[in-house]
């Protein structure tokens, strides 16, 4: 059964030859769906022999599906343009020889947050569903936080081994200008769904947000770097909320 690596790009070409080098000799094709990318992503993609699709980008979770739509092949393995296969995960992926005996695998990833390797504050094996029958199931979530999601819960879906290399972020600055987009994103999304959000979710959640991390999940053993992720996590959350409950409050003060 032959596999179509899909992924979807917006100026990425700081990390897609990385992403496309880890799919050397894997895929039986590359589909690379872009919104409109203003760098040399779509140089970069056409280099590596990938099949160049442009489309507006209307969130994570639609653009994933779209991406999915143009797939040849139904055996998927989606990556992010920040991501990577390292050695273990390409013999896994080689070892099947096309002969794929589940719905869906999980992959391990690994996160470099400005050259370190996070193995603790929850990041780490964070489970991702990358491997996986497209007619088994679609990209489901909250936007931007987009899952695989299968017809068949109950389904057998085996760890593979070896890691997703994620090249998250370069720098500090890196992660809080991710972090405004994406509770930009997060709360528009939970304003949509009706939640309200009260005090204990502005205060208290990202209060208890740093404190699982850093305690609970061992971010501590991340040194500095753990520190400043656990609270920029913490600040993550409360900006959500915050954003959150602005959305509600200008809605309250929009006269008939």
């Amino acid at each position: 059964m032959p596999l179509s690596a899909v992924i979807i790009t917006f100026n990425e070409e700081h990390n897609l030859g990385r992403c496309l080098e880890s799919l050397t000799g894997l895929a039986d094709e590359i589909i690379v769906v872009d919104s409109y990318s203003t760098d040399r992503t779509v140089d970069i993609a056409l280099q590596y022999g990938a099949r160049v699709l442009q489309h507006p980008f209307g969130g994570h979770i639609q653009q994933k599906n779209y991406a999915l739509d143009q797939a040849s092949f139904d055996h998927v393995l989606s990556l992010d343009a920040d991501e990577a296969l390292d050695d273990g995960l390409r013999k896994a992926v080689a070892g099947f020889g096309g002969q794929f005996g589940h719905d869906a695998y999980w992959c391990r990833r690994l996160t470099n947050y400005c050259g370190h390797w996070v193995r603790f504050c929850g990041w780490y094996p964070d489970m991702k569903m990358r491997l996986f029958d497209r007619r088994k199931g679609r990209w489901g979530g909250i936007n931007p936080h987009d899952k695989f999601q299968l017809d068949d819960p109950s389904a057998k879906t085996p760890v593979l081994p070896g890691n997703i290399l994620h090249y998250s972020f370069y720098t500090v600055d890196d992660h809080i200008r991710q972090v405004r987009y994406f509770t930009d994103i997060a709360s528009q999304a939970l304003y949509s769904k009706g939640v309200r959000p009260g005090w204990r979710h502005v205060w208290v959640h990202p209060a208890w947000t740093f404190l699982r991390m850093f305690l609970f999940r061992l971010g501590l053993l991340d040194g500095w770097r753990g520190l400043q992720i656990c609270a920029i996590s913490a600040w993550a959350t409360h900006q959500k909320y915050r954003k959150l409950r602005g959305q509600w409050t200008s809605a309250r003060n929009v006269k008939p």
